[in-house]
């Protein structure tokens, strides 16, 4: 198979991937100057809030996996909740019976990312070693925010397709369309942020807990109030980011590491389980065989996801019980070669970043920050350039709903950062974008790298599937990129599955990202041709 002759971006002193090479830059430079993994993907991270505006934001949620040698992996949730005013009685006031997917009441969460960046760069002093200066971290972020950046091909479509339903809430108008013409940027075009980076040289210099109680909380606050979002100063004060225990897959390779709920990383490690059991050695990785057991995997992993995870302090169940090896075991043997079982609907569309870090004393991160939909909820804050995400949308006004809306409740979230630690002393961190898409293409990956030798940038280079919906996709059916075999197509329709088929390199499979340090330590990388990313070594 072509793909996987494809080389990998190798190196051994420190790595890093994101899907804009300019992250992927910043990181690596932090790493050039002596900075850990941890304080690399901060400055990685702030970056791409910059330089991707329509994927991702500090007005964002973000999650992180850390995985020291020697040391238990840990995770950080940096998920914010519902106001204290967020209600399903404030809603439904308003005459409502879902809330907003746009707008200020669709803003009706904290934002967690920069929650999850301040826990990272202390638990970097405390345990990893770190040193670099916050204001060195967030440099790179402030000059493309200040001086510009070129628009990628990515926000420049995204911004036409979106303005229809954006173009009226308050702030993207002014932010995300040329400031003359009030036309969509055109790709290429230098797109400044001036006011988003004097916040982020507030943060530099006040420390990044003042995002949630100081000046630039104060100033926060009073936007999201005056232009009608529930958030108000005390929810921003009240918001810490959690540091979380991993779930933990048993894996025939080793063990494989994913966030607990909200999040669906449960999914993720459900279906990588069920693979360890449906997969066979001779199974050809672009084959409808193939593709078929990691789809009705998929579906199985999927109910258990819709039935049950929602904020853990509401759940009556051990996630962690549903990765036991009788468990999957039950589960795996519900799949019938050459069937297709029923379908469903998906969840729906999501806008994230996922990044992937190591450096060269083996520290690995693996993280994800996201807005949900594309540009979150539209609202721009006037005073600090901060784009607000639209997570809380995905609350439910039905009291009798797995999610409903409740105050101070954190949201279901599809976020999950990936990483497997294998038995033969290789570290993998990876992860994907796209709601639904995200841990379909986790399993593409995982599988194709771990259980059939693919290297990262094979596994991502080939051809993905999607089943549902997600990003730029509207429908429910089993999608596949057109590069797969005629006969894989053939074969999953005889199975019974509605294909449909996509471009070549399709946007809606998501940017994936991965990267393997072996155990002589040597590191090899994979980035995304359907993104703008990139792999940084040296």
């Amino acid at each position: 198979m072509l793909s996987t002759n494809l080389n990998p971006i190798r190196g051994v002193r420190g790595m890093a991937v994101a899907p804009h090479g300019l992250a992927s830059q910043s990181a690596l430079a932090v790493l050039r100057e002596g900075g850990n993994a941890v304080e690399a993907m901060i400055s990685a991270a702030a970056t791409i809030a910059v330089v991707y505006p329509h994927m991702n934001s500090i007005g964002g949620d973000g999650f992180w996996l850390i995985s020291m040698p020697g040391h238990t992996p840990v995770a950080i949730e940096a998920c914010g909740a519902a106001a204290a005013a967020a209600s399903i009685e404030a809603y439904r006031e308003r005459g409502l019976d879902a809330i907003p997917s746009r707008g200020a009441l669709a803003a009706n969460t904290v934002a967690g990312t920069v929650s999850g960046w301040e826990r990272a760069y202390q638990w970097s002093l405390d345990q990893g070693g770190g040193r670099l200066p916050l204001a060195r971290l967030l440099d790179d972020a402030i000059h493309y925010a200040r001086h510009g950046m070129p628009v990628t091909r990515s926000q420049s479509l995204c911004t036409s397709q979106k303005r229809g339903e954006l173009e009226h809430v308050p702030g993207f108008t002014e932010t995300f369309l040329d400031v003359v013409t009030r036309e969509t940027p055109l790709t290429g075009t230098l797109f400044k942020q001036p006011r988003l980076a004097a916040t982020l040289e507030q943060l530099a210099r006040a420390g990044l807990r003042d995002f949630y109680e100081g000046d630039l909380a104060a100033s926060i606050a009073a936007d999201l109030q005056a232009l009608g979002s529930p958030v108000a100063a005390s929810d921003l004060a009240r918001h810490q980011a959690r540091l979380r225990t991993p779930l933990a897959l048993a894996h025939s390779l080793g063990t494989v590491y994913n966030m607990p709920p909200p999040t669906q990383g449960l999914v993720s490690l459900m279906i990588v389980g069920l693979l360890d059991r449906l997969l066979e050695r001779g199974m050809d990785p672009l084959g409808g065989e193939y593709v078929h057991a990691c789809v009705e995997a998929t579906k199985l992993a999927f109910a258990v996801r819709d039935r049950h995870i929602t904020d853990p302090d509401y759940m009556n169940v051990d996630p962690q019980a549903f990765l036991t090896p009788a468990a999957l075991d039950e589960l795996a043997a519900r799949v019938t070669p050459g069937a297709a079982a029923p379908w469903g609907n998906g969840l729906g569309p999501a806008d994230t970043v996922w990044m992937g870090v190591v450096d060269g004393n083996g520290l690995a991160v693996s993280f994800i920050q996201s807005i949900y939909h594309e540009f979150g909820s539209g609202v721009v804050l006037p005073a600090s350039g901060i784009t607000w995400q639209n997570r809380g949308c995905s609350f439910s006004l039905d009291a009798r709903a797995r999610n409903p809306l409740t105050p101070l409740r954190r949201p279901f979230h599809t976020l999950n950062p990936a990483l497997a630690r294998f038995d033969d002393g290789r570290v993998m961190v990876y992860g994907n974008m796209g709601g639904d898409g995200q841990p379909q293409s986790q399993s593409a990956v995982f599988s194709r790298i771990a259980q059939f030798g693919w290297n990262p940038q094979a596994a991502i280079d080939a051809p993905r599937w999607l089943l549902g919906r997600t990003w730029g996709a509207a429908t429910d059916t089993l999608k596949l990129e057109s590069r797969f075999p005629a006969a894989t197509f053939d074969t999953l329709r005889a199975f019974g599955h509605e294909v449909e088929a996509l471009g070549a390199y399709d946007e809606a499979m998501g940017h994936a990202g991965a990267i393997v340090r072996h155990a002589h330590g040597g590191l090899e990388g994979g980035s995304d041709p359907r993104s703008d990313g990139a792999v940084a070594s040296w």
